[in-house]
């Protein structure tokens, strides 16, 4: 009958070098969540979705499923320990993203006081653009709004708050850069009228319609666990056979959404944000390829990125 050999923990601060905690006996299949736990019981005010624990100051972090008996460290382990601040939740993270948005563009379309000439107060723009584009922009965050409570599914991770208060600012902050523009008494409707307006406004609603197809395709592979995991094919739906041809196709129709929104109304702050945007959604979906690529040898190779047979 084998003997179970227990662990000695002690964790530091990784900038002083002190030492904060010493945990005895600790069964050698506890994972690094299961330590942050016990360091919690400790120090109650650094729970652990605010810890970072490192087996090197400089090191990289330890994920939280990590098993000790599995870490290149003997019986007696040292782990450098990092407040990562306060956290919040994923949920609340987008929800608090993508409301701001969603009410600060609407401050504008409706002309609340001091948004404009005191003249201009709660008065309607005479161009039906201004309105359409109000519904895509409403319709965009309610999307992602219901997403977030119905549609996905987010783990137990957190975002640090001072990076929540950056976020926001870029979407609140340019949600309102936009929205004054457009419902700007000055506006110029797009140079070819509603021909123009109407062709963005359908591919608008075909881009919101696959991206939502494609969250609902990514959440349905999810569901079926870690044991069977395997990367996103097309289905039956028309829309996620894009898949053929991408990584991201959610990010594909994200773009192709706000590059829509930009050819409707014919701003260029709004072409901005969407360059901004698309520039980032592009790191995403290059990381995110190289994942796929690296975790399944028989991964289409012939896939891109984010847009079909170029990136």
């Amino acid at each position: 009958m084998s003997r179970t050999t227990f662990f000695e923990v002690e964790v530091l601060d990784a900038n002083t070098r002190e030492l904060l905690c010493f945990l005895d006996k600790v069964e050698p299949y506890s994972t690094i969540g299961d330590i942050k736990s016990l360091f919690h019981k400790s120090y109650p005010h650094w729970y652990p979705a605010r810890q970072a624990l490192k087996l090197n100051p400089k090191g990289k972090l330890l994920r939280d499923d990590e098993i000790l008996q599995n870490l290149p460290v003997g019986t007696c382990a040292i782990m450098y320990f990092r407040d990562l601040g306060p956290q919040l939740g994923w949920t609340m993270v987008f929800l608090a993203e993508y409301i701001g948005p969603l009410l600060t563009y609407l401050l504008f379309y409706f002309r609340v006081p001091y948004m404009y000439s005191h003249r201009y107060v709660f008065t309607s723009s005479p161009h039906s653009v201004v309105t359409r584009a109000c519904v895509c922009h409403t319709v965009h965050y309610m999307k992602r709004l219901i997403e977030t409570i119905f549609v996905h599914r987010f783990s137990h991770g957190t975002m640090p708050l001072r990076i929540i208060v950056r976020n926001c600012a870029y979407y609140w902050g340019f949600s309102a850069w936009l929205a004054y523009y457009i419902n700007h008494p000055l506006y110029t409707p797009p140079s070819y009228g509603d021909v123009q307006v109407n062709f963005a406004l359908v591919i608008f609603a075909m881009c919101q319609l696959g991206n939502f197809s494609i969250h609902l395709t990514l959440i349905r592979l999810k569901g079926d666990g870690a044991r069977s995991r395997r990367y996103p094919i097309p289905t039956k739906n028309p829309f996620t056979w894009l898949f053929f041809f991408v990584s991201c196709p959610n990010y594909t129709y994200e773009v192709g959404a706000w590059v829509s929104f930009s050819i409707m109304t014919q701003c260029l702050p709004v072409a901005f944000y969407t360059l901004l945007g698309f520039i980032q959604m592009t790191i995403w979906a290059k990381g995110k390829h190289k994942a796929y690529s690296r975790e399944f040898k028989d991964y289409p190779r012939f896939r891109m990125a984010i847009i079909p047979l170029i990136l």
